[in-house]
Formats: structure tokens, C-alpha cells, sequence
């Protein structure tokens, strides 16, 4: 934490007044403030959490009033306020408040495809498991309003459970300081960050309703405010706004915390409740941890905070202060040392993840009575299957947005817990089916091991969540079918195309059968085809485009055609131009384009053009080869004795050899 004596100018800047005050704080700090970094001194930290969530969920979808005491698996503050807490039985509660409402949560029930509000659920937990989905869905509405209600751009929110948030209002904070204070507006005297920034013109803060913690033992309420007091001012307002907003459009009412770190934040919202935000000032942080229990700050619960609390004899923050960071460190550990001893100071780095999408899901029951049958355990797990893959399609799974890579599953028997696991088959559509024989599968092998019966506990769980790849399109998606196929068949071109765009058939004509060098280089053919489109004959025509490429491709590898007689194919395709003298009949001469100028085999596409004319290309070299190879005459072995044997021949074979891409010319 920074200490409140304030500096003196590092330079003049005050104008004859030498010994004015400046800030605590740096244009360097402000630079931070608009980063949202960790380690900025000014750095506002929100958190947002629900007043009794489950009990308010079931109160607005029952319309009951907000001072009607109800139970019993969530209990609002009304009923709690007449002593009932959530273990306490019916018989208990009826007792304290007679007119007390006894909802039962929604749940699962055997042979159902939902999770259902049943009447007879409390008499039936045996065969009915809890259903958190309308608190899920809930949440995410409650989420939603949050990130309505905040600029977009300056959006920093982590969902850290079902009923609360973390919000880093740092950057939106920033934007709102230099609206509001002109003097910080603009660069640092001789641009220099390290200078500190000048006091706010502001001398009293209007808190309105917050609960504002008392300041440490050395501070006063009548020294001016910093601008870390105004930037958590200016935080406490966003907050205000972003509760009333949740109130309003969906009557839940929250709590929140507003201080410098997410721990703080976390111990504010908690502070007072329900329905108040608590402002922990970084002047005051001192003050209120130190009546805490360190056990009731994060991370330190559990087998740390016991082991703290036996090894220094004192569970609160006040009596844990004076120990040394060597004391804690040899006690702990380094890392866990240093960690303990900046956390209770109030000192936390840890970033609001804006991240807010779920790891893993997990469907449980506890059985009492204990199950003690295969056929009981897969009933359950089809169960546990539903409320996970209900899940999923929430997720985005059917449009493969989201997918989880593994399913997990633990059962307990007497004091020994077994778990399995197993990855989820990618490349196949996730489906309820699927994930019920995947389980059914793990139980198996966990049965195999014997001791499995009778049975307290099962779980399933699914996780290592990925984002699938969404608007990607199949092979399908690029070829052309149907009517549209036969007219681009006819046409050369897709029926919508332009007369003069780029794709007209003659400009393409030219370029294709151009002669010269070009017509050398290969050239992808961006026509697709489908089996569809392959089937059908050109009117006029008794062969498929589709089998005359493959006639072709058979000519070049054999040398001999299988097309039909060029005589044959000419006049059908003269019969096909000559249907109609209208412009459009005229493209249909397309079929024409790809004539092999060798020895005018007609080919139906220009990749089929050019594999033939690679064929005549090969077999006149290997022809070549072969006639220099064999002597056909004496002259011939004459010649070889007087140039000297094989090796000058061998030589100029390969000078005279052609390379690829190269044509032979004819002379003579």
C-alpha cells in the first residue's frame, strides 16, 4: 500500500508557491489506470454478488414479495432474519414461521427428457436429483444486463460462480477522470511519467449511500482526497449504475464490494448485506482486514488456514500481522510465505479474467439409501447424461461452438473413491446416445474391479472445453448442383453471372488455348463438380462430361482414344450450336474450348486439355529416348565408334534432351 504523507514537487510547477502539495500518485500510475494493470495504484476492482440467489430465483418466477420469508433448500434473508438457516427441517421451520413458503428446487426424475418442478420431490430425493438449470439460465440473463449496462469498450467482467461477478473498472474509470478533471488531461511536465500528478480540485466526495469503511487509525477524514478516493468514487457510481440495472430489468438484487484488488472486493460485497455495495478506500484497508478471520479470505481456508492457525496460534488477521516474512516463510514455505504475508496486508495482483465461459460440467447424486445394482447405476447416469448434455446444447455443442474433450467418472463405496476417464471421440457430432454408452463404459470397467456395492455416491463430469470451428463450410458448400449445375454445364458460367464480368467464356477461351509459352504452364481449373453434375449429358450428347474426362485420362495413359469418333462428336456439337442464333445459345459452344490442337480430341475441361497434351509431350520423348537408345543401323554403330563411344552420345542426349515445359519443334 502507498503511504498517505504526500510528496513535494520534483519540479516547479506550483508557480510561486514552492511547498505546495502534489499527489501521492504519478502520471505513470495514470498511464496504468487506463492499462487495467495489476500493479496500478489506483487500479478499482468490483464485485458483484447476489442477494440469496436460489431463494430470489424462486421468488420472481412465484412473484412472491420481497419480505416473505421462504426455504428451504435456499433460504432468503426474511427467513433468516426469524432464525432459519438452510439445514434446519420442515418441522423446525413451520415452527419459526408459520407462514413460511417450502419450495423444493426443480429436479430430474427417472424417464423424464427435463428437469421438471415436481410437487412430490421432497418425498421422493431417492429417485430425483436437484436441477441447477433455471438458476444457470438465470445467471446468464443476470450476466447479460451487466455487460448491457457497461460501455463495450471497456468491458472487463469474470463470472467467478452462479451469483456473482468481478468487474475491473479501471480502463472505464480512466476515460471518465480525464472527462471529468481537466488538469491531468495532458502530458506529464517535461514528459516526464514519473512526475506526480497534481491534487484533485475536488475537496469533499459524495459517497450517497455507499458503506464506507472507517479509515486506518493514522488517517482523517479531513485530509483531501487522492485520486485513488475519487477513481473508487467514480467506480462505486458505475457499480450503483450497473445494480439498479439488474434491479430494474430483472428484480434480483445484488451486493458489491469496490476496493483495489479482487480480494477486497470479494470481503466488501459480504460486508453488508443484502442489497448495499461497501467502499473499501486503499486508506481504510488496514482498518478493515484486521477484525477478519484470515480463514475468510480466499485461498486461505481449507488445510492452509489450519495449518496457519496451528502453527502461529491465532486465526485473525490483527494477531497474524506481527509475524515476519521469514517466520512465515519457514513455516510455509517460501512461495506460500511471501503469498500469506502480502494478503493479509490487502496487497493482491491477481487479474480479473474476462473469460467467462465454463471449464466443466458435473451431474452428481448421493444416494441415501445406497444403490447396490448395475441397473440402478445406469438409470442414474442416464440421468447425469440429460442434465449435462441439456448443458451442452446451451453451450453451443450442436452448433460446434463449444466441445469438451474428456468425461470423468468418480463412485464412492464406503470410505473409497474410483474414478475413470476417457476422451470423447472427436470428429463425430456429440450426441445424448453417445455420451450414455461412454459412460455406461467407464462404470463397466470400474465394476470389473469388484467392491463396487453398495454404492453413496456417483458423479460424471465433462471438461477440457474447446472452442469448435463455426462457420467453416464442407466440400459441398463450393460445388454446384442441380439447376444451377446444368445451366453452368450448358453456359460455361453460373446462370447469375455477369454478360461482361470477368467470368465470360471467351476472355477465358483466350487465355486458356492461348499459344506461345504460356500454353505450357499448367493451370488449375477452377470449375467443381459433383457427382451430380458429373451424371449428366449435354444435350446433344450421349456421353457424360464426366465420362469424357475419364476417356481422356485413359487416352493418355494408353495413347489410344476411347472418345467417340471425332466425326461423330464435331457434328453433335454443331447440331448443339446451331439450336438458336440468340447470344446465350451461343455460349453453349463451351464444349468446343477444349480441342487438343494435336490431334483435335475434344476434352471437356481445361485440366483434362492439359493432362492429354502432357501425355503427346511424354510419349514424343520417350519415343525420342528410345529410337537414340536402339541402333537401328550400321551407320548408327559407325557413328558411335567415331565419336568416341557411349559416353559422348549419353552426353549429347542429355544437351539435346528437352526440359520440362519445353516443346519439340517439327521441321520438315
Amino acid at each position: 500500500m502507498f503511504s498517505s504523507q504526500p510528496f513535494q514537487a520534483s519540479s516547479p510547477l506550483s508557480g510561486g508557491e514552492p511547498h505546495r502539495k502534489n499527489s501521492r500518485f504519478t502520471y505513470k500510475h495514470l498511464a496504468q489506470l487506463a492499462l487495467s494493470s495489476a500493479i496500478s495504484p489506483l487500479r478499482v476492482i468490483a464485485h458483484v454478488d447476489l442477494d440469496a440467489f436460489y431463494a430470489q430465483c424462486e421468488m420472481v418466477r412465484l412473484s412472491v414479495a420481497e419480505d416473505q420469508p421462504q426455504g428451504l433448500i435456499a433460504i432468503n434473508y426474511p427467513a433468516r432474519k426469524l432464525g432459519l438457516n438452510r439445514h434446519v427441517t420442515i418441522t423446525e421451520a413451520k415452527k419459526l414461521c408459520p407462514n413460511l413458503i417450502c419450495q423444493h428446487v426443480a429436479t430430474w426424475k427417472e424417464g423424464d427428457e427435463k428437469w421438471a418442478y415436481h410437487d412430490d420431490a421432497s418425498k421422493n430425493i431417492s429417485t430425483h436429483k436437484v436441477s441447477l438449470d433455471p438458476y444457470r439460465l438465470e445467471s446468464r440473463r443476470i450476466l447479460a444486463c451487466i455487460k448491457e449496462t457497461l460501455p463495450a469498450n471497456f468491458q472487463r467482467v469474470e463470472k467467478a460462480s452462479v451469483d456473482e461477478v468481478f468487474l475491473d473498472l479501471s480502463a472505464q474509470i480512466h476515460a471518465v477522470l480525464l472527462e471529468r478533471y481537466s488538469e491531468i488531461c495532458g502530458p506529464p511536465p517535461y514528459d516526464d511519467p514519473t512526475e506526480y500528478l497534481p491534487l484533485p480540485t475536488s475537496t469533499a466526495l459524495d459517497w450517497q449511500a455507499d458503506a464506507l469503511v472507517d479509515l486506518d487509525s493514522e488517517e482523517t477524514e479531513e485530509d483531501d482526497p487522492d485520486w485513488d478516493d475519487v477513481a473508487i468514487l467514480i467506480g462505486s457510481e458505475i457499480v450503483r449504475t450497473v445494480r439498479a440495472a439488474v434491479r430494474e430489468k430483472l428484480k434480483y438484487t445484488c451486493s458489491a464490494g469496490i476496493a483495489q484488488n479482487k480480494m477486497l472486493a470479494k470481503l466488501g460485497s459480504a460486508h453488508k448485506k443484502p442489497n448495499q455495495q461497501t467502499v473499501v478506500r486503499n486508506r481504510a484497508v488496514q482498518q478493515f482486514l484486521s477484525e477478519f478471520k484470515f480463514t475468510k479470505i480466499r485461498g486461505l481456508g481449507g488445510k492452509l488456514g489450519e495449518q496457519i492457525t496451528s502453527a502461529f496460534n491465532t486465526d485473525t488477521v490483527k494477531d497474524l500481522l506481527p509475524v515476519s516474512l521469514e517466520q512465515l516463510k519457514q513455516k510455509l514455505g517460501d512461495d506460500t510465505g511471501v503469498w500469506v504475508y502480502q494478503i493479509i496486508r490487502g496487497n493482491d495482483t491477481s487479474e480479473v479474467n474476462s473469460r467467462t465461459q465454463i471449464k466443466s460440467m458435473l451431474s452428481a447424486k448421493s444416494f441415501r439409501p445406497s444403490i447396490n445394482t448395475p441397473e440402478q447405476a445406469n438409470r442414474w447416469l442416464r440421468i447425469f447424461v440429460s442434465d449435462i448434455y441439456s448443458r451442452l446444447v446451451e453451450e453451443g455443442v450442436l452448433e460446434n461452438k463449444r466441445r469438451p474433450k474428456t468425461m470423468n467418472l468418480h463412485h464412492r463405496q464406503g470410505g473409497q473413491t474410483k474414478s475413470r476417464s476417457a476422451p470423447i471421440p472427436l470428429g463425430k457430432k456429440i450426441d445424448e446416445g453417445g455420451l450414455f454408452n461412454l459412460a455406461s463404459s467407464l462404470l463397466g470397467q470400474i465394476i470389473l474391479e469388484g467392491r463396487v456395492w453398495p454404492c453413496a455416491n456417483l458423479s460424471l463430469s465433462v471438461g477440457g472445453f474447446e472452442d469448435g470451428i463455426v462457420g467453416n463450410m464442407g466440400i459441398g458448400a463450393f460445388l454446384v448442383k442441380g439447376d444451377e449445375a446444368k445451366a453452368l454445364n450448358m453456359n460455361g458460367r453460373p446462370p447469375h453471372a455477369s454478360e461482361t464480368g470477368p467470368d465470360r467464356p471467351e476472355k477465358r477461351r483466350r487465355i486458356e488455348m492461348s499459344t506461345g509459352i504460356g500454353r505450357f504452364f499448367k493451370t488449375d481449373s477452377t470449375d467443381e463438380h459433383d457427382d451430380e453434375f458429373g451424371a449428366q449429358c449435354l444435350p446433344g450428347m450421349d456421353t457424360p462430361p464426366a465420362e469424357i474426362e475419364k476417356a481422356a485420362a485413359k487416352g493418355g495413359e494408353t495413347g489410344e482414344s476411347t472418345l467417340p469418333r471425332e466425326d461423330e462428336a464435331s457434328s453433335r456439337v454443331q447440331e448443339q450450336t446451331t439450336i438458336s442464333s440468340d447470344p446465350s445459345a451461343q455460349r453453349q459452344r463451351h464444349i468446343t474450348d477444349y480441342v487438343c490442337d494435336r490431334c483435335n480430341t475434344t476434352l471437356e475441361s481445361a485440366g483434362a486439355l492439359q493432362n492429354h497434351q502432357d501425355w503427346h509431350f511424354a510419349k514424343e520423348l520417350e519415343d525420342e529416348e528410345r529410337a537414340r537408345v536402339r541402333p537401328s543401323s550400321n551407320v548408327s554403330i559407325q557413328n558411335k565408334k567415331s565419336t568416341g563411344g557411349g559416353s559422348n552420345r549419353k552426353k549429347n542426349a542429355r544437351n539435346n534432351k528437352a526440359e520440362k515445359g519445353q516443346s519439340k519443334l517439327a521441321f520438315g
